[in-house]
């Protein structure tokens, strides 16, 4: 066998048999699909994502009835085997008029053609025991992804932590509302671009009937 042959067949290693099962009964609506050591995942596109989730949790041979996890990646719009050197990262600099906390600052990569962010679900069948691992490609401009709450009710908070976090929209969730964060939080923590030295101020509870602040100040005793 020539050399680029073999190392193409090392890797892109044949689909495991639940792998298998999942592009039998999705078929065209898988647009790539990995399978390592018991990692198996599938990029389908979002316009396509609940039809493929119910599919995959009503389908008996397949059944996934449990979502245990709803996260997100963002890639820059770079593809998902992208690295970066950690020094590009988070580099050493000058302290800057003896303030400690500019002493190392984060270069972000440039940003690539693909979608910048990537919805991630993971799932979980508990009659057959096998995992599976969906990615969704999300748009910097149009962040928004349709809710698999009709599919899974699990998902409400996990999506919530993920637009709190990431920013993006889940279309059709029924409390769409940040989970960590308070409401007059500015931007969002874990995308690449935020800043690794930001400050956000501290703010009043502005609930119904609130007297406190968010934040109590301790008592002091008189």
């Amino acid at each position: 066998m020539p050399a680029e042959h073999e190392q193409a067949s090392q890797s892109t290693p044949s689909p495991s048999p639940v792998l298998k099962l999942v592009l039998d009964r999705l078929g065209a609506m898988v647009l790539e699909h990995h399978s390592v050591r018991g990692d198996d995942r599938i990029h389908v596109v979002r316009e396509n994502l609940v039809e493929v989730c119910r599919l995959l949790r009503d389908t008996p041979e397949l059944h996934f009835d449990m979502l245990i996890d709803v996260t997100a990646v963002d890639y820059m719009g770079q593809p998902d085997d992208f690295q970066m050197n950690p020094e590009v990262w988070d580099g050493n600099r000058g302290v800057i008029r003896r303030i400690p906390t500019y002493r190392h600052s984060v270069t972000p990569p440039p940003h690539g053609p693909n979608p910048r962010f990537a919805v991630v679900y993971h799932l979980l069948s508990t009659r057959h025991i096998h995992r599976l691992r969906i990615k969704c490609r999300v748009p910097e401009d149009i962040p928004e992804i349709p809710s698999v709450t009709g599919v899974w009710s699990g998902a409400n908070w996990l999506e919530r932590e993920t637009y709190d976090l990431y920013g993006i929209v889940f279309t059709g969730h029924p409390d769409l509302r940040r989970i960590y964060l308070y409401d007059e939080f500015k931007g969002h923590p874990l995308r690449k671009d935020y800043g690794k030295c930001d400050e956000q101020p501290l703010q009043e509870y502005l609930g119904p009937g609130a007297s406190l602040p968010r934040r109590p100040v301790p008592i002091r005793p008189e």
